[in-house]
């Protein structure tokens, strides 16, 4: 079969190098002018083992298997990944039931290797920690992903098929027994890609291109702005790999989290704010469509409602390095305002639903041979080779 996959995000290359190795003519085509330019490029680069997702889920399945097939494919094809693990810490005594549940949840997953640890046991692990209790995850690690995608585009070369960056896709639309994607070249030609079936892993734009593509795509895109710092060097001595707090059953998000990076930099974060544009990045990001989109879907209103107080410590946090730091003195109490400084930020294409829930899974949503891939916020980067899996068969029922 001809694929053209839209996207050369993390999931879209490994979807595209799965079907090129089997021997369909797969043509990527990227509006960005490199590879993994938003979601893949801008995350923490966590390993993530299955932990937190709900059992039986995509997530979680694939998420548990992915934390696998991601360090294989990292130490085959020489990508640098580091196994270091991760302890979740409860500060108070009010989270000590919240981590047995994650402990209990990740057991179900099938995480290897899960210990319940003291204080005491819990600073022999990270030293400068603090805890009532901690449950140790020897299988996160951290890994370059723009790296994988690298690797991931080179295979799809060598199977003979191509990457074009710089070239947005301006239609589909659906013809006798194919469809036709045209791409626009040179910012005003256009060329017209004939294909059996396509494959959108857009991201940010994922419900908007499934609706230009005549797909329902069953929930909105909000973005979220995910605000990290880096550790001073002096301060990153204090944190040997990945330090993380109880989530916050009330708010859907991790919580700021200390990192050590594959580059042995040390990140924190990411604060979680509501984006004022699809790739805003900062706050003085505005685009007017994007804020309209975000706050005309009911669902927005309906999570803030439910989210409030969270949601204003977040902005708080946004505006204070202060309190920032602070955040980071729960699980590290040595960390100050003057340990942090600023980093690059991401934004996460998170889909909500109208009556205001996230979208908890996976999402991907098939139409007549074409495949959107709605919803693939963490694990997606874990999960991606095991996500291309996913896709394949999708492939093949849609263009049946």
């Amino acid at each position: 079969m001809r694929i053209v996959v839209v996207g050369a995000g993390i999931v879209g290359l490994a979807t595209a190098a799965r079907l090129a190795a089997r021997g369909d003519d797969v043509v990527v085509v990227e509006k960005e002018q490199r590879l993994a330019a938003h979601q893949t490029g801008r995350n923490s680069g966590v390993i993530h083992s299955g932990l937190y997702y709900a059992p039986g889920s995509l997530k979680a399945r694939l998420g548990v298997a992915g934390s696998r097939s991601m360090v294989a494919f990292a130490r085959e094809h020489g990508v640098a990944v580091d196994i270091c693990g991760k302890l979740v810490v409860a500060t108070s005594g009010e989270e000590v039931p919240r981590l047995r549940t994650l402990l209990d949840r990740g057991t179900a997953n099938g995480v290897e290797g899960l210990r319940w640890l003291t204080p005491d046991e819990a600073r022999d692990v990270e030293p400068h920690v603090a805890c009532v209790a901690a449950v140790h995850v020897p299988t996160t690690g951290v890994v370059d992903y723009p790296g994988v995608c690298a690797v991931l585009a080179k295979q799809v070369a060598d199977a003979g098929g191509e990457v074009r960056l710089s070239a947005p896709v301006r239609s589909v639309v659906e013809r006798p027994g194919r469809v036709e994607v045209r791409v626009a070249l040179d910012g005003e030609r256009e060329e017209a890609l004939t294909a059996d079936a396509v494959v959108a892993c857009a991201g940010l734009y994922a419900d908007r291109f499934a609706r230009a593509c005549g797909v329902d795509p069953l929930a909105r895109i909000v973005p979220f702005r995910g605000e990290y710092m880096s550790l001073t060097p002096t301060a990153a001595r204090l944190v040997r790999g990945l330090v993380y707090p109880v989530p916050d059953p009330r708010f859907p998000f991790l919580g700021v989290h200390l990192t050590r990076g594959v580059d042995g930099g040390v990140h924190a974060g990411p604060n979680a704010v509501l984006a004022l544009a699809r790739e805003g990045y900062r706050w003085r990001d505005v685009v007017p469509g994007d804020v309209l989109d975000a706050f005309g879907w009911p669902g927005l209103w309906r999570l803030g409602a439910r989210n409030l107080m969270p949601g204003a410590r977040e902005v708080a946090r946004s505006a204070s390095k202060r309190l920032f730091a602070r955040s980071l003195a729960r699980l590290v109490p040595e960390l100050g305002p003057d340990d942090v400084v600023p980093a690059p930020a991401g934004v996460r294409a998170q889909a909500l639903g109208r009556d205001g829930r996230l979208v908890d899974d996976f999402l991907v949503v098939t139409g007549r041979r074409q495949v959107h891939v709605i919803n693939a916020p963490s694990p997606a980067a874990t999960a991606s080779l095991e996500i291309a899996r996913h896709l394949e068969t999708q492939v093949d029922a849609a263009a049946a």
